[in-house]
């Protein structure tokens, strides 16, 4: 018994520090870009939007991915910088793609989530990961997390945390997101 309790130890000893040389803590650009995993939610009446996306989808796109959940007071303080950098960066190639993952039971209602997408004016695609297994495969663990994907489907930065126009975190995205943009 006391082996697989050491096992189990290092194992996840192991997993967190290559979590962390994946992703830094206070975000920023990866040292190195990692494939984004492929969504886990495939069924229509799992997205709002949209039908159900690939990553072969929006090869050739850079992509904003953006976690939060409709109670995450940092999450939709941070929905009108949000939408003025999709408009602003969005006829350059930059696509914004949802990924809401609920901490409170209410917020696993799809009905309840379409409310608040209309309430707060989201039109981009937004993935409903009541199961949490997307969270799970890209190593999140905040709300908001903002992960930026290239063009050939590849992690490239990640940042967490409340945001708002003309903040640093702000400007780091959106000279991130622009690099990536003008990369061919």
């Amino acid at each position: 018994m006391k082996r697989y309790i050491i096992y189990g130890v290092i194992a996840t000893a192991v997993m967190l520090i290559a979590a962390e040389t994946l992703l830094p803590v206070s975000g920023g650009t990866l040292s190195r870009p990692a494939p984004a995993p492929a969504f886990t939610h495939t069924d229509p009446s799992a997205w709002l939007n949209s039908r159900p996306l690939t990553w072969a989808d929006l090869r050739g796109k850079v992509v904003l991915l953006d976690f939060w959940t409709f109670e995450c007071w940092n999450c939709y303080r941070s929905f009108p910088w949000l939408r003025d950098l999709e408009a602003r960066l969005g006829p350059e190639g930059l696509e914004v793609i949802g990924v809401h993952t609920p901490e409170f039971e209410r917020e696993k209602v799809k009905a309840n989530v379409q409310a608040k997408v209309k309430e707060f004016r989201l039109h981009n695609p937004i993935m409903l990961d009541n199961d949490h297994s997307y969270w799970r495969a890209m190593g999140n663990r905040f709300w908001p997390a903002w992960y930026i994907i290239d063009k050939r489907g590849r992690v490239r930065a990640v940042f967490y945390g409340e945001t708002h126009r003309g903040d640093r975190q702000a400007r780091q995205i959106e000279n991130t997101l622009r690099d990536l943009l003008g990369e061919s």
